[in-house]
């Protein structure tokens, strides 16, 4: 596969998980976001699994069982990081959730230098397959600015539904550390990521049946969102993502997915007659600016 190609798969996918806000979005029209959540990522599930199946009959290793445990963990952060973002759905736009969730790029690097401080580790973020650069502060600085711009830029700041998708943002970046350090040698994303939506599945049919009413009238009212978010979204889009990813740069990678922001909002003025405001406009450039220079800082002083 050459780069291009590898490029426009990437891009593809990124186009997919920006128009899947607009199915989380209206999805809680008929559905709690526990629930949906859950129900979202079984179809997932059910998608990757034949793929995940035969990716062990090509020779790879089994996970390891001491590995188990840990991975089941971060699927337990991934829920954290879908389940926030689905409750910020619920009073934040489409456009704003598509931006605020890119921050976990710049996140990732942020959380990483924290780490390497605390446990004294100097080979933490090696590990983790993180390279800290100068340039992650600045890009702080633009996406807390955007992240306030983008909440209308009033002392109020921005609304319960941006902090929810920021958290959920958070919870991604932790997902993502974790990959690297505890699975960065098993060789077996899609069996990981078999295991990782498993995990949702359980919490999210487990807490929609605990804290919410569902029905089979509305899970079947949400059939659309349902299963472009669970195969379309889940399922293709992250097989596309793993494919491409082995025949283009890492940084090329993160920049071409965070354009899922852009999707979102596009998607968001299309179908949902959302707009946003100079302000809104401004901050989305901040987050989008934050996120380049994460991805670009550490290329501008490669050794010759």
């Amino acid at each position: 596969m050459t780069r291009a190609t590898a490029d426009l798969l990437l891009l593809t996918a990124a186009l997919i998980w920006g128009l899947a806000f607009i199915g989380q979005a209206t999805a809680m029209e008929h559905m709690g976001p526990l629930m949906f959540t859950g129900v979202r990522f079984l179809l997932a599930a059910l998608v990757v699994a034949p793929f995940a199946m035969r990716e062990g009959r090509g020779g790879l290793p089994a996970i390891p069982a001491k590995r188990t445990l840990p991975l089941i963990g971060i699927g337990v952060a991934f829920f954290g990081g879908a389940t926030m973002q689905q409750y910020g759905l619920m009073t934040t736009s489409v456009s704003n959730a598509g931006f605020l969730t890119a921050l976990y790029v710049v996140m990732v690097p942020a959380i990483a230098w924290v780490v390497t401080k605390v446990t004294h580790d100097p080979d933490a973020a090696d590990k983790a397959h993180v390279k800290i650069h100068a340039a992650v502060w600045p890009a702080a600085i633009l996406s807390l600015a955007g992240t306030f711009l983008l909440g209308g830029g009033s002392l109020n700041g921005p609304n319960s539904g941006d902090l929810l998708v920021v958290g959920g943002a958070f919870f991604w970046a932790i997902q993502i550390l974790a990959l690297g350090w505890l699975a960065y040698d098993l060789r077996r994303p899609l069996m990981i990521s078999l295991i990782q939506y498993a995990v949702v599945a359980a919490l999210g049919i487990l807490g929609g049946l605990v804290l919410e009413d569902p029905t089979w009238a509305g899970t079947l009212a949400a059939w659309k969102e349902l299963l472009f978010t669970g195969i379309i979204s889940g399922g293709l889009a992250f097989t596309l993502q793993s494919i491409a990813q082995a025949h283009t740069p890492p940084s090329d990678a993160a920049i071409i997915v965070s354009s899922e922001g852009l999707f979102a909002a596009t998607f968001g003025a299309l179908l949902l007659n959302e707009r946003l405001t100079l302000l809104g406009w401004t901050g989305a450039a901040c987050v989008l600016a934050a996120v380049l220079i994460v991805q670009l800082g550490p290329l501008l002083k490669r050794p010759a």
